[in-house]
């Protein structure tokens, strides 16, 4: 609890004084540009505003301003400051990731509480602003509860943006697309062509594709289309591509999920490995520092505890390969006790103790926990809970795919939480977009598949 007192007007005398520190961040920026409706892109932190090729990430001159009534306000003279005038010159520039410091003095007082205030706010390099203040001063020595202000969050996805940054590098990912004979499916390849990501091979009916092409106003004209009408022809032949060595990935485009995943799954000729398949969601959501893992929301239905073994291990691994060191798995249920009437509980209790006897490898699991104990510290010390899952958890393994693809849909549409999909567990990963996702998730999902292929493959090479 932070509590700010006034100094009230009989109390003030010349030359006391006030200082505070703020770091500029990004979304400072961004909450200037909402709130003002200022977007010049000097200010804003990823465009550049001038033509040099760089973002500038100016901190706004108001906003900086803005820093001294923070001191007026809450220190000297503190609540219940009014402003009457403001000269302030700006004699300098601050940029996002800088800290400033900001100082008011009083200078004088006048009649009827007026007191007037030197100001001044410098940066890394110098002076910043500097200027004269007249404020009316409170009578009373208010006082004021900042935690009662209510917190911002910016819906911006940084978590994306570095994992688009991560696979900036790599070569582009040889990906079969399957059927991409609508517009979005064919935007979605694109997508990730132009930006490095994938190598796209379509497969599919060819005056589907281009017509689809022509409707999104997408060049295709230097991507290989195998001409098969049949949607479970074009499935088969695909995962073929794969065997034969022309695609490290799968793309679903426009095509039932039931008829990739038949080709995928075929006993002869598939993609098979000795673990169940998967979907996992790789979220971005506003707010959170991390990425978070939810799965199954898409694949398996009912899941037994042996197929919940593949799912946690399939998004164990895929965390690791996105640059989780150690993921921290959260079983979750609708309680964090082990309870005989609620069948996932047990599940949870036990792949927990198959995570410490080592059959499940590269996280930390722990069981059963409810979904604010799992993502929330503040409601695990509540209910008494220790260990470094609780609280932590960077997957969230659901009991089946109903919750699975409630909590998925409710962080997308009531949190804003951008979602990547893949499904993990065949021979490649296998990039499952919807229409509803927007250029960002579509570019993440493909990073995402381009991430794993390339740490499968490093892995491979070092196990060799």
């Amino acid at each position: 609890m932070t509590i700010f007192t006034a100094t009230p007007y009989a109390d003030l005398q010349p030359g006391m004084e006030a200082t505070t520190t703020r770091l500029v961040r990004a979304d400072d920026l961004y909450v200037f540009a909402n709130s003002s409706g200022n977007v010049n892109p000097m200010h804003l932190p990823k465009l550049d505003g001038d033509g040099d090729g760089r973002p500038e990430a100016v901190a706004p001159s108001a906003w900086v301003a803005a820093l001294i009534s923070g001191v007026l306000g809450n220190q000297l003279p503190g609540p219940g400051t009014l402003y009457l005038s403001e000269h302030v010159d700006f004699v300098g520039r601050a940029h996002a990731g800088e800290t400033l410091t900001v100082t008011v003095r009083v200078e004088a007082k006048g009649p009827d509480g007026e007191v007037t205030l030197a100001a001044r706010v410098e940066g890394p390099a110098g002076p910043v602003c500097t200027g004269i203040v007249r404020v009316k001063a409170p009578d009373l020595a208010l006082s004021v509860d900042a935690s009662g202000v209510p917190g911002l969050t910016v819906q911006s996805h940084a978590n994306f943006d570095r994992l688009l940054e991560r696979a900036e590098p790599l070569p582009p990912m040889p990906t079969v697309v399957v059927c991409p004979e609508s517009a979005d499916a064919v935007m979605g390849a694109i997508l990730g062509r132009d930006h490095t990501l994938i190598e796209p091979l379509f497969v599919g009916a060819r005056a589907k594709i281009e017509a689809a092409a022509a409707e999104a106003g997408a060049d295709i004209s230097g991507i290989e289309i195998v001409d098969i009408p049949d949607h479970r022809a074009a499935a088969l032949r695909s995962v073929a591509l794969v065997h034969e060595g022309r695609a490290r990935a799968v793309m679903k485009g426009h095509l039932h999920t039931d008829q990739l995943l038949h080709a995928i799954l075929k006993k002869e000729g598939g993609l098979r490995t000795n673990r169940r398949l998967s979907h996992v969601f790789v979220m971005d959501v506003p707010g959170l520092d991390h990425l978070l893992f939810v799965t199954d929301a898409a694949i398996n239905i009912a899941p037994d505890l042996d197929c919940k073994v593949s799912i946690v291990q399939n998004a164990i691994d895929l965390a690791i390969a996105l640059g989780v060191e150690v993921p921290k798995v959260g079983i979750l249920s609708a309680v964090e006790t082990v309870t005989p009437s609620i069948p996932s509980t047990i599940d949870a209790a036990v792949l927990s103790k198959m995570a410490d006897r080592g059959q499940i490898t590269g996280g930390l699991v722990d069981g059963p926990l409810a979904m604010d104990n799992a993502v929330d510290l503040g409601a695990a010390r509540t209910k008494g809970l220790t260990g470094l899952v609780a609280g932590r958890a960077e997957i969230l393994v659901a009991p089946n795919l109903e919750a699975g693809n409630m909590i998925a849909k409710e962080l997308t549409f009531l949190a804003h939480a951008a979602a990547a999909g893949v499904v993990m567990g065949a021979q490649v990963p296998v990039i499952l977009t919807s229409r509803a996702d927007d250029d960002r998730a579509r570019l993440a999902s493909c990073a995402v598949a381009a991430l794993y292929a390339h740490h499968a493959g490093v892995l491979k090479a070092a196990l060799e």
